[in-house]
Formats: C-alpha cells, structure tokens, sequence
C-alpha cells in the first residue's frame, strides 16, 4: 500500500481477520498502482513520520506493517497511531 499524502510505501504482514481502516498522515492508504484521491493533506497529528525497515504493530498486536520506502506521514490503524515495533532483547552468551 502507499500513503496518499507522502511518498510513504508499506507492506501488510499480518491483518486481523475484516476490513482495517491503514492511514498514513491522517489519511486512508491506496492499494499499490492506484491513483489517490485529489485533495488529501498530510495530518500535523500523524506527522512523525515512517522510518524504513521498521516494523509497526497496533496495541493488542494483530497488526502489524513494514515501511519499505519512508514518508513524512505516521502510520495509524484508524485514528489510532501505530507503534514501532521493539527488536526482542537476545540472551547473551558467556
């Protein structure tokens, strides 16, 4: 999917079951190859921006989406903002 507001490109991992409602910059993604609709603007609430490589999950964890080209726009699942996702810590070796 891409951002509608900025250059913004991301990958669905997991879903939960339904239709979800992926914005990024306040605004609803567009399948890839389909053109966004004119008049859309990036959102100063959801303007933190998405980093590439970095994996984002919502909070109870059954989202979760990979920037593959970053963007000005921060990722939401509705108006909710998505979280980064945190590398699980390793034990580590005596």
């Amino acid at each position: 999917m891409r951002s509608a507001v900025c250059t913004a490109e991301v990958m669905v991992v997991a879903a939960p079951a339904g239709d979800i409602d992926i914005r990024c910059g306040g605004s609803p993604m567009v399948p890839m190859g389909e053109e966004p609709p004119d008049g859309q603007s990036l959102d100063g609430a959801a303007a933190n921006g998405t980093a590439l490589g970095k994996r984002y999950v919502n909070e109870s964890g059954d989202l979760e989406i990979l920037c593959t080209k970053p963007g000005d726009g921060s990722l939401g699942l509705g108006e909710t903002l998505l979280a980064i996702k945190e590398a699980k810590a390793l034990p580590s070796s005596d």
